[in-house]
């Protein structure tokens, strides 16, 4: 079930490493590691790879399992207005092209920025993976990144939207997707930022330890591993680049009656403590970074 406990920090190599959670409210409890030098947080040990790939069935759109996701087809209507407008950010940076999306799951990012540039994606789960295919064919990759076969310096933009969490290699990943962008071209990678005030006052608690999520940044570190693969301009965004509309509108998705519209006084109350950071110091733990190469 478990790979071999590995002594050493997968994003600096360093050897301070020390155990910092044991996460035991999901059926599969897991251990969190944290880097002294460098603030990493990773999943020691780590799932074997058919663990990991078990984990993305029809049972995790669907919520039927332990650890779940949704099915963002039951709410594209309201999902596009965040999607459409993260396309529209996207493209003050660049213009058209070719739109990598790793972890596409259906589609739907792939959807909106079809307007504008020529879609591709990269699909691990089977469940998720023929939908997507069915509407895009064989631009969608049925896979992980480690075994692509796009071009390099082939894309404008690539985006790794929750995604870069799932995986256990973030550094050949990153470097990965330097190599496949063109010269001026954008990635952009939403995750979530664990040097937050929000992350460290939950410490366990805090939700974004899930039995997928195998590695945990800060906006340093991840900031740090970007530049190394020589991405030469970079911009965080806290909370996330699209606003506050957007989230508000996708949020009706989940409405069933007049009163759930309370809940956009929690969202706007969290996306406004969002704007408050500064330096190393951030209120909440959400952020999306644009790093460009």
């Amino acid at each position: 079930m478990f790979k071999e406990h590995v002594q050493h920090c997968p994003l600096c190599g360093s050897i301070a490493i020390n155990n910092k959670y044991h996460i035991d409210r999901y059926n599969l409890e897991f251990h969190v590691d944290c880097c002294n030098d460098c603030g990493f947080i990773f999943m020691n040990p780590l799932f074997t790879d058919d663990v990991i790939e078990n984990f993305y069935s029809e049972e995790y759109f669907k919520g039927r399992a332990d650890y779940s996701y949704i099915d963002e087809r039951e709410i594209k209507k309201y999902s596009q207005y965040v999607w459409n407008k993260r396309i529209d950010v996207i493209r003050e940076y660049v213009k058209t092209g070719n739109f990598l999306d790793i972890g596409c799951s259906f589609g739907g990012l792939l959807e909106s920025a079809s307007r504008y540039f020529t879609p591709y994606g990269i699909e691990l789960s089977d469940y998720a993976y023929s939908h997507a295919s069915e509407i895009f064919g064989k631009n969608i990759h049925h896979g992980t990144l480690d075994s692509h076969k796009f071009k390099y310096d082939f894309f404008s933009a690539i985006t790794m939207i929750e995604l870069i969490e799932h995986l256990a290699d973030p550094v050949s990943a990153v470097n990965e997707c330097f190599k496949l962008l063109r010269p001026e071209g954008v990635l952009v990678v939403q995750t979530a930022n664990m040097n937050g005030k929000q992350a460290k006052d939950l410490k366990d608690k805090y939700e974004y330890f899930m039995p997928g999520h195998l590695s945990y940044f800060t906006a340093e570190n991840l900031t740090m591993l970007l530049k190394s693969a020589g991405f030469r301009k970079i911009k965080i965004y806290y909370p996330v680049e699209f606003g506050l509309i957007p989230k508000l509108l996708k949020s009706r998705g989940s409405f069933k009656k007049i009163s759930d519209y309370a809940a956009w006084w929690r969202i706007s109350s969290y996306h406004m403590k969002s704007k408050i950071h500064f330096g190393n110091f951030a209120m909440t733990s959400s952020m999306v970074i644009y790093a460009v190469k």
